[in-house]
């Protein structure tokens, strides 16, 4: 191989007090996992002898507890980028520990290439083969790792056992030139490679090799519900019905869908519908349910950053790597979830919400518009440029003290004018085309639980004339009304008069 073999602990010693550290990986598919361990234990001992020690994170998305959990326990944070679903690392974030900075994941790569968070100072990848003159063969996620090898001072190596060399060959790794350089990107289907299966990392660069064996930290998700399996449905109607009157063509379009169990159960209801012909997706992530249904034919090619799947789908598609090699792609974060690909290709995106109001705008990070919950993601990367733009969530949470369906949402990720379809359990607006006024009662109507019907109704009395009427003393009551007595079906409108 020619480079150093080291321990996680010698690598660790590279990484200094004040340092920014890139990593490789995307969810915690394909991110280091030896090597961070081993920081947070150099912060340990640095924070007992009284001496500050405290590092920037920049990332594709989220990475395992083995990165923002133990480092956010040892307060070893300062700094970091993007998206995270770490219930630790978001306790600290939500108690002012910890600078987080919620990108769009499509950004996150170029806006560390332009300086806006400063230098890169060493790069952690994962990878499954290293060769003598720098090429690395990632494992399981593209996320920024091009960016991060070429920019960095050192590079750290985590070569990793558990992932299989028969992945090498499905990343595409492609970087754009940078302003007033860039072309255009010849993405123009969902199977089109345009790069090279490898990460070229300069080798005078790689201070060491660490030889791991540890399976990504896989997430499983919630087995779908009566709740979850209607909203699923609802989204497949729809998608038919458009289908049928001519919106969407009859070959159908690429989907991207989001992550977690109502994305399974939307995929799932998708897979069932044979009305609906095997489609292709170009997405960020893909989960178990979209590699069951490349299996079952219903899905002809995925084109991803991610496979966040179990550590035994993962296994699976390495042993059938033969029959997968044609039907999947990996690719850095700013390709996959690109905004001028999503626009050409036509594609049809499906996220989840924490709330959206009825006019259409959706929250989809903060809890009562201060609580950090993960991230935008890459939802607004996808919804804005969507062919047609799908929020999916249940009508209501904790038991139906809370409806996600409010005046005003507590805080704005996407706006009105990005949305098309809601959908609950309840059902779906469609809200293409519609004036403010039109598609608040859509959402209503449609999509609001029974128990907060009137509710919405009587807000609605209360807003002011315009073109989208509103209450400002009442726009928030009902999480005002959560805040102060737990159950947002409490609310009393006269309070706001």
């Amino acid at each position: 191989m020619g480079f150093n073999i080291i321990s996680a602990a010698e690598a660790a010693s590279y990484i200094k007090h004040g340092y920014n550290i890139g990593l490789s990986g995307f969810t915690p598919a394909g991110t280091p996992k030896a090597v961070t361990p081993e920081v947070a234990k150099i912060a340990e001992t640095e924070h007992a002898a009284g001496r500050p020690f405290q590092i920037g994170i920049f990332t594709g998305a989220s990475t395992g507890d083995a990165t923002d959990g133990i480092l956010s326990r040892v307060k070893a944070i300062r700094y970091r980028a993007p998206y995270t679903t770490n219930p630790d690392f978001r306790k600290a974030v939500n108690n002012g520990e910890i600078a987080y900075n919620d990108i769009h994941l499509s950004q996150m790569a170029q806006e560390v290439r332009y300086g806006f968070m400063g230098k890169v100072d060493v790069a952690i990848l994962e990878a499954c083969e290293v060769t003598p003159d720098g090429k690395v063969y990632l494992t399981a996620a593209g996320g920024i790792s091009p960016t991060i090898a070429r920019l960095a001072d050192k590079v750290i190596i985590e070569l990793n056992a558990a992932h299989s060399k028969n992945g090498i060959g499905l990343h595409d790794v492609y970087e754009p030139l940078d302003p007033p350089y860039r072309r255009d990107i010849p993405i123009f289907k969902p199977s089109d490679r345009i790069g090279v299966p490898y990460v070229q990392v300069d080798p005078k660069k790689i201070v060491g090799i660490v030889e791991v064996n540890k399976p990504d930290e896989a997430r499983s998700f919630t087995a779908p519900d009566p709740i979850t399996d209607k909203i699923g449905q609802n989204v497949a109607d729809f998608l038919m019905a458009d289908m049928k009157r001519g919106i969407i063509p009859s070959s159908f379009l690429p989907l991207q869908s989001g992550v977690g169990n109502i994305a399974n159960a939307v995929l799932g209801a998708l897979g069932r519908e044979k009305t609906i012909p095997a489609f292709e997706m170009y997405t960020e992530v893909l989960q178990d349910a979209v590699v069951d249904l490349i299996r079952a034919g219903r899905v002809k090619f995925g084109s991803t950053c991610s496979l966040t799947v179990t550590n035994n789908c993962l296994q699976g598609i390495y042993d059938d790597i033969d029959f997968f090699r044609d039907k999947l792609v990996m690719r850095p974060s700013e390709i996959s979830n690109n905004p001028e690909i999503v626009r050409r290709l036509g594609i049809i995106s499906i996220n989840t919400a924490i709330e959206a109001d009825i006019y259409g705008n959706v929250n989809s990070t903060h809890i009562t518009g201060t609580k950090m919950m993960n991230g935008i993601g890459g939802s607004g990367d996808f919804t804005r440029n969507a062919y047609i733009s799908i929020f999916t969530c249940p009508s209501v949470a904790k038991e139906g003290k809370i409806s996600a369906i409010v005046p005003m949402v507590s805080h704005h990720d996407h706006t009105e004018h990005d949305v098309n379809i809601v959908v609950t359990e309840q059902g779906v607006a469609d809200l293409r085309g519609k004036s403010p006024v039109e598609r608040a009662k859509a959402i209503i109507e449609n999509c609001a639980h029974p128990d907060y019907k009137q509710i919405l109704w009587d807000y609605q009395k209360l807003a002011s004339k315009g073109q989208t009427p509103h209450s400002m003393a009442a726009a928030l009551g009902m999480h005002d009304t959560l805040l102060k007595k737990g159950d947002m079906r409490l609310v009393d409108w006269g309070e706001y008069k």
